[in-house]
This record gives structure tokens, sequence and C-alpha cells, in this order.
């Protein structure tokens, strides 16, 4: 006979998958991005949460998350996950190419450069550590420039 274990509510379940992501060392905000994503499709309700998870040690508690609504699929409102309710807002005017994480503690935000999922995978790289570095202020057209 099997038994499931009891789990915690404050417990964090391991995500399905490691989130692709680099952000820039703690320090002030510079530039037009935090850091770097690099999902593995383009299913928000399937690839926010293993990203979240992450994200919550530094945002603490997660309110919503922000898209351009032509870039991705239909996504739902609102997404569970272990810390809580987070509201998926989808607009025409944020660039393409991100994702905004806003979080509950002091309204701190972190903008995402998001890499298409079928870049290849050593130029996704780049990417990624270039969004992440700590001095880099170039705008996301700048950051995207060199993708095939």
């Amino acid at each position: 006979m099997t038994t499931t274990p009891h789990i915690e509510a404050n417990h964090v379940a391991p995500p399905h998958h490691v989130a692709r992501l680099r952000l820039k060392p703690k320090a002030p905000s510079t530039g037009y991005v935090d850091g770097g994503w690099w999902p593995a499709s383009r299913d928000l309700a399937a690839e926010l949460p293993s990203l979240l998870v992450v994200l919550a040690v530094q945002l603490e508690s997660i309110e919503r998350v922000t898209y351009n609504l032509t870039d991705w699929p239909p996504a739902p409102q609102r997404l569970l996950i272990e810390s809580g309710n987070v509201r998926l807002e989808g607009f025409r005017s944020q660039h393409p190419d991100t994702l905004t994480i806003i979080g509950t503690s002091g309204r701190r935000r972190l903008t995402l450069l998001v890499v298409p999922p079928d870049t290849e995978p050593g130029h996704a790289h780049h990417l990624l550590m270039t969004a992440a570095h700590r001095d880099n202020v170039d705008d996301i057209e700048t950051l995207l420039a060199t993708r095939e």
C-alpha cells in the first residue's frame, strides 16, 4: 500500500523542469531588463510555475505577471501556484519579447527578456548571459539583434 507523504502548506514542490533563467546580480537596476528567461514552449500556464518558484525567492510572494497578448497563445487569467494565486495580464502595448513579474513585497518588479523557445541552445545561453550582465543597458532590440 502506497501512502502519500504529508506536505506542509508553505512547502514549494520542485518544478517539473528547471527554469532556464539568468538574473542580474542584486544591485541598483540598470538597463531595460533584469535578466533573461528561455521558456521551453509558448504555453504560459505550463512554463510559469517553474519560473515563479525560482523568482519567489527574490520577490517573496508574486502578485501578477504581465506579457504581450500577441506573442503568447491565450492564457488563463489566474494561475494557482504553491505560494498563492497569481494574476496573468496580457497587454498589446508590452514589448513582445518581455515578461514582467510583480511581487507583493514593496511592489517590486522584474522585467525579463524572453528568449524564443526555438532558439539554438548556444545562442540562447549567450542571450541569457548578456541580458543578466550587471552593466548591460542594451534595449530589447539590441539584445536580440544577433538572433537568427
